[in-house]
């Protein structure tokens, strides 16, 4: 190996040793070969809405929305994403971290601690898996070992991979993450399966589906969440519809002991949705079926929504959802405690209707910047939303929606790097 005049200098005063130099470079290559196909990318995610009309105690209830982002200006998240990527090898080798900070990073909701001490925290760990592939099978088996995204859904938890700003109510009810293992198969260009096990349906990492200091109740071990999908690509000979994908999918087990105590029983998620191509360039549409079943319960939650996308030039891009939400009866999932009066309530009618409009305008580069309008309806006749507090008639107060029809206006600028 050959070394620097200082170094040999330094080691002729006895003040180094050429082979501890020579470890410590040896050393130093390995790290810098293995961190060699390491990326760091992620963004930072902010808003301004306004909520039309006055209070917002009570406003529609999905996924990063709530009284905590009306009227004012907004960080949302900061991701941070360093990963190594599966490359072509047979016994390929990588992992993925997904980092969260921010308001939204409570609601994502994978803390293992934020039950335990009361309350949430800015900072979450979105996804951490390894990758790892096994030759067999004439394509390869491809493995995700820890926490990982749900494999259903039209939507992402990541808000500028999405069209709209807003997330539906589909993907509200949708799993989120797991912690467990998942293996991916191709088993041609045009079709993919998957499936997998873990802990629970919940969020909260390294979580069970049934307290393990509970002597009375040795499920721990064997009740898990099992998950299987399937997705169809168009391919290049079916001309204009080439690309359109068709997806379903299932999720079925127990959410975590530590939150959603009124959910005792096995839950099944199940999922289809479709992207369709046009011979319009630049036109594409939508479509998501979400059904949430609860066993051993009455009532119903699903949700049935539209998309379409329209590309009009290289920087404009228009985007809208039309959505139709079912919840109702003892399974009923939009419902929240009170914070004032401690009731459990629901937070959204029996039936909504909601649609929303995106304009998206990309003046900057690597910067995702959009106007959005959403309206939300009551088609039951509840009036769920709004501001109203009013005495419960034993010295305390309660809040009680006074709105069929909530709109909100908002503008969301990301900035990914």
């Amino acid at each position: 190996m050959k070394f620097d005049k200082w170094t040999v200098g330094l080691a002729a005063v006895g003040l180094v040793s050429l082979n501890s130099v020579a470890r410590a470079e040896e050393k130093g290559n390995v790290i810098q070969t293995a961190l060699a196909s390491t990326t760091i990318s992620g963004y930072v995610d902010t808003s301004a809405q306004w909520n039309f009309g006055t209070g917002n105690q009570h406003l529609p209830d999905y996924k990063f929305g709530g009284p905590t982002k009306a009227d004012g200006f907004n960080l949302n998240v900061v991701q941070l994403r360093i990963e190594k990527p599966l490359d072509e090898a047979e016994w390929a080798a990588g992992y993925r971290v997904d980092l969260w900070m921010g308001p939204d990073a409570n609601v994502l909701g994978t803390q293992s601690t934020a039950e335990t001490l009361g309350s949430g925290s800015d900072f979450a760990v979105r996804q951490a898996y390894i990758a790892l592939r096994v030759p067999v099978l004439p394509n390869g088996l491809d493995f995700k070992v820890g926490v990982f995204d749900s494999i259903i859904g039209y939507e992402s938890v990541e808000s500028g991979a999405n069209p709209n700003y807003t997330r539906s109510y589909g993907h509200s009810f949708e799993p989120q993450t797991h912690t467990g293992v998942l293996v991916s198969y191709r088993i041609c260009e045009t079709a993919t399966v998957s499936g997998g096990i873990a802990n629970t349906k919940g969020p909260i990492i390294n979580s069970r589906a049934f307290p393990a200091t509970d002597p009375d109740d040795n499920r721990a071990e064997s009740s898990k969440t099992y998950m299987g999908s399937i997705a169809l690509t168009a391919p290049d000979s079916m001309g204009f519809l080439a690309g359109s994908t068709l997806y379903g999918g299932i999720v079925t087990g127990f959410d975590e002991n530590e939150s959603r105590s009124d959910y005792d029983n096995n839950t099944t998620s199940y999922y289809t949705g479709c992207t369709l191509a046009t011979p319009v360039t630049g036109l594409r549409f939508g479509g998501a079926f979400d059904y949430l079943d609860v066993a051993n319960t009455s009532g119903e939650t699903w949700s049935l929504a539209a998309y379409t996308s329209y590309q009009a030039t290289e920087k404009l891009s228009i985007h809208a959802r039309g959505e139709y939400l079912r919840d109702r009866g003892d399974q009923k999932f939009f419902v929240a405690t009170d914070p004032v009066s401690g009731v459990l309530g629901a937070t959204n009618p029996e039936k909504v209707l909601a649609l929303t409009g995106t304009v998206q305008y990309d003046l900057w580069k690597n910067v995702i910047s959009r106007l959005e309008l959403r309206w939300d309806h009551s088609l039951s006749g509840e009036k769920t939303w709004g501001g109203e507090t009013v005495g419960d008639g034993a010295g305390g107060f309660v809040h009680s929606g006074s709105l069929k029809n909530e709109w909100m206006l908002a503008a969301n600028i990301i900035y990914k790097f």
